[in-house]
């Protein structure tokens, strides 16, 4: 398998092009560009053709960011991961279950089972090698309902780091409202990396700046003031002029950050916001760069609004940590190839293994290291 060098990094283009922007996510690129900022058209992961519009799988519809897509025609993991390989006579997929514990033979250094709930019964499966792959706060729990003899405190977790220092990053929906209408449809094609390093007088990296998808009466029902305003001028129009960013700055791993589960099997999240004044920070630059392309003239709201208002713990999209991998089994969970290191078939692939997450979205970088980790398995078993 190739290795990158010390201090290198693998760049190449992408094998589609960019997803194209519309009119007024385009006049806002230009806007900014203008204005000395570098947006760039941000990986979609969606399944359009737009050479063959007719033929492509994606419409270009309102309710792709948030909703799941009736079409298939998202490049997630059951469309490019699981249906592909349905078929295969060495693929079974069981639904309906719910993964309760593994259990090792004596030594404690082997998987030997994984208990399943479903239908109501137990079930045990077993394989020579297991790979975890449930989330970070799952697989936390998985590991942490597994308990033994041989594992007093979890399965893999002499090192007392299961299920500490989860991240979910610090992420935070900022709604301009324009006095030009936003009739993008699929308006999630831009990103902004400006502030992610240190620098012009920022001493810490501050973060990512994405569009979100279009606003809706579902997203202004969670937001008081938003519906209060919607009823007062008009549902449609707030949502005709809004122009919707997402912000994300990095969630520091924190130990006492931790899921832990108690003896009914419930899960417990213990969790504190890190690197807030970031946060903050972001946000006012993106309300600096608003400002410097225009945005603060007379608007529909006799000037533009900025309406922000931070995820709240139930948005765990991006969960990550839980069981970092290294070098050093007295201080992580996994080693470098994500396998515990108590034991000698256990693999874990989703995003636990992250030491740290910075400030993009992690799914990128999950499936590349899933690939990773499948390229290890495949010399392992050959």
């Amino acid at each position: 398998m190739a290795r990158i060098p010390p201090g290198g990094h693998w760049s190449k283009d992408y094998p589609w092009p960019a997803v194209s922007h519309e009119h007024s996510i385009q006049q806002l690129s230009d806007d900014l560009e203008r204005a000395g900022y570098h947006p760039f058209s941000a990986p979609c992961g969606i399944l359009l053709d737009e050479a063959n519009r007719p033929k492509s799988a994606c419409i270009r519809c309102s309710t792709c960011d948030g909703f799941p897509c009736l079409l298939h025609a998202k490049a997630d993991a059951e469309v490019i991961g699981v249906r592909p390989v349905l078929d295969l006579d060495n693929v079974t997929l069981v639904v309906d279950a719910e993964v309760r514990r593994l259990t090792t033979d004596s030594s404690g250094k082997t998987v030997t089972g994984v208990v399943v709930s479903r239908a109501g019964e137990t079930v045990t499966y077993s394989g020579d090698i297991v790979v975890l792959a449930a989330g970070a706060v799952n697989t936390a729990r998985i590991l942490l309902s597994s308990a033994s003899g041989a594992h007093p405190a979890g399965l893999a977790n002499r090192s007392d780091q299961v299920g500490r220092n989860l991240m979910l990053h610090n992420s935070e929906p900022v709604v301009v409202i324009a006095k030009e209408p936003n009739n993008s449809a699929f308006q999630k094609t831009l990103g902004l990396n400006d502030f992610y390093f240190a620098g012009d007088g920022r001493p810490w990296p501050l973060g990512n700046i994405q569009m979100v998808g279009k606003s809706s009466m579902v997203t202004r029902r969670a937001d008081p003031l938003l519906s209060t305003l919607g009823l007062r001028l008009n549902p449609a129009e707030i949502a005709g002029h809004a122009v919707d960013f997402w912000l994300t700055t990095e969630d520091l791993p924190r130990p006492g950050n931790r899921v832990t589960v108690d003896r009914d099997g419930n899960i417990h999240l213990a969790y504190r916001l890190t690197n807030q004044p970031e946060t903050d920070g972001l946000r006012r630059e993106l309300t600096t760069a608003m400002s410097r392309i225009g945005l603060t003239a007379d608007r529909v709201l006799d000037k533009n609004f900025f309406r922000h208002k931070a995820n709240p713990i139930a948005g765990v999209a991006h969960q990550a940590g839980t069981c970092r991998f290294g070098a050093d089994p007295a201080t992580s969970v996994l080693d470098l190839n994500c396998k515990a290191h108590e034991l000698d078939n256990l693999y874990v692939a989703d995003a636990s293994f992250l030491p740290s997450m910075g400030a993009v979205n992690p799914a990128l970088t999950v499936m590349a290291n899933a690939l990773r980790v499948g390229e290890h398995l495949l010399e392992r078993l050959s």
